[in-house]
């Protein structure tokens, strides 16, 4: 049995900051808490600032973390966009995927990311062959995730189709397993680590047939895995959608068994009052990629209709313009006070409740996210003292988090009892940076 015991200057503790929290960990868990101690124990390590839960980061594509810097000048849509993601994505091989992954969550744990939700169809050879093993892209990112200290879920996708009743593209290729049978046959070989849940993921209504809709779904519930889907991101899917089925993109996952308390939308940004009322009703998730949602010029989505409908919110940084959740959290809030022109749509604790237990729940990891006995010890310690957070009361840390700090302000990051960033460095991956910019090169060469 391992042991480790930390002592929280400050800890968020879902409802209130506490000072003096004295944490005991046995064999990767919170054995149990100990509050107002105001100095730590004897042979503790101190963690000082605001600690929180580890960051859930509920929707990533890693492989677009190399666009970053490249698609910002010049006019355009999500569509030109695309176009720009589907050379990278011609470059990638096992390798090259693996070592790029590894310095993009590496990147994450530095923000203070415990968990990441990878939503992956990059599955073969280009031109679609599949590799000797057919998982191969697969598990280079699992081993990529474990290289750099954090979890993972795979979010295999079953991606088919270029369009409503189209082939894919010469670029999908490598993308589509033919049918959703043998999406299923190939995903069922994936095997889950201690580190590595495998979830399912229908890359959108367009990339799969109505028909084979329901497999993919039937996969997930048969073995209680989460299943994420892109849901009405762009108004151009939801036009074919209707032309194409006579209903909206929501409409048609519902016919089709999709929705429900294991299911998460990605971005749910254009839709009607009866999209709403289906996904709050049938208690399916909602993940908001703010950043990447502005980036992308895609809108705002009714976030707030959508979680009093019965929705849950989780946040995820999706094409990596950003890799900051508190971030997230914070354009989460103020894009709503943007729409809306009036403030106060959820407080600092629900933003980071959101980004905590919301997005490990629904990556399937339902015992992370909260500092209690029995939690997976995954802590993230934010600084109180840095140019951005110095001024407000300790006691006012959920607000200093969110409304004032960023990834930078991220000092220790804690996965299973084990120090992955200490003191603003990654002690696996000592040069991240360096790591990042070989890894984007050779795919940009």
């Amino acid at each position: 049995m391992t042991a480790t015991t930390y002592w929280l200057e400050h800890a968020w503790l879902g409802d209130r900051v506490e000072p003096g929290v004295t944490v005991d960990v046995r064999d990767g868990r919170i054995h149990a808490l100990t509050l107002d101690t105001p100095a730590p124990p004897p042979g503790a390590e101190v963690l000082r600032g605001l600690t929180i839960p580890g960051l859930a980061n509920a929707h990533s594509h890693a492989f677009h973390r190399a666009l970053r810097g490249t698609v910002q000048t010049g006019s355009g849509t999500f569509w030109t966009w695309r176009e720009v993601m589907y050379a990278v994505a011609d470059r990638l091989t096992p390798d090259t995927y693996h070592r790029l992954a590894r310095a993009v969550y590496a990147e994450m744990a530095l923000a203070g990311i415990t968990c990441v939700g990878e939503f992956h169809y990059v599955h073969h050879a280009p031109g679609g062959t599949p590799y000797a093993d057919p998982n191969a892209m697969g598990e280079a990112l699992i081993a990529a995730a474990a290289d750099a200290g954090i979890r993972i879920t795979l979010l295999d996708t079953a991606y088919l189709s270029s369009g409503f009743g189209q082939p894919p593209t010469t670029h999908q290729l490598r993308f589509s397993d033919g049918t959703a049978e043998a999406w299923a046959e190939r995903c069922s070989v994936l095997k889950e680590q201690n580190h590595a849940r495998i979830g399912a993921a229908i890359h959108s209504v367009r990339a799969v047939p109505a028909s084979q809709l329901a497999t993919v779904a039937g996969w997930a519930q048969e073995r209680r895995a989460p299943l994420h889907v892109h849901l009405s991101e762009q108004t151009a899917e939801n036009d074919a959608c209707r032309d194409m089925h006579g209903c909206t993109p929501t409409q048609l996952l519902a016919d089709h068994g999709v929705l429900g308390p294991l299911t998460t939308g990605v971005h749910n940004t254009h839709l009607t009052d009866e999209d709403i009322y289906l996904i709050g009703s049938t208690c399916t998730g909602t993940c908001m990629c703010p950043t990447t949602e502005r980036d992308l010029a895609d809108g705002i989505g009714p976030a707030v209709a959508l979680q009093r409908a019965g929705s849950s919110l989780c946040l995820g940084s999706d094409s990596h313009a950003v890799i900051d959740l508190l971030e997230e959290a914070r354009a989460m809030e103020l894009d709503e006070r943007l729409r809306t022109r009036t403030r106060g749509h959820w407080t600092a604790a629900e933003l980071l409740y959101a980004a905590t237990d919301a997005g490990h729940a629904a990556l399937g990891w339902t015992d992370a996210g909260s500092i209690e006995p029995g939690a997976l010890a995954d802590l993230t310690t934010i600084a109180l003292d840095s140019v951005r957070t110095a001024g407000p009361l300790p006691r006012l840390g959920a607000e200093t988090a969110v409304f004032a700090a960023t990834a930078a302000d991220v000092r220790h990051t804690i996965v299973a009892g084990r120090h992955v960033v200490r003191d603003g460095a990654h002690t696996l991956v000592p040069d991240a940076p360096q790591a990042l910019a070989q890894a984007v090169a050779v795919l940009r060469a």
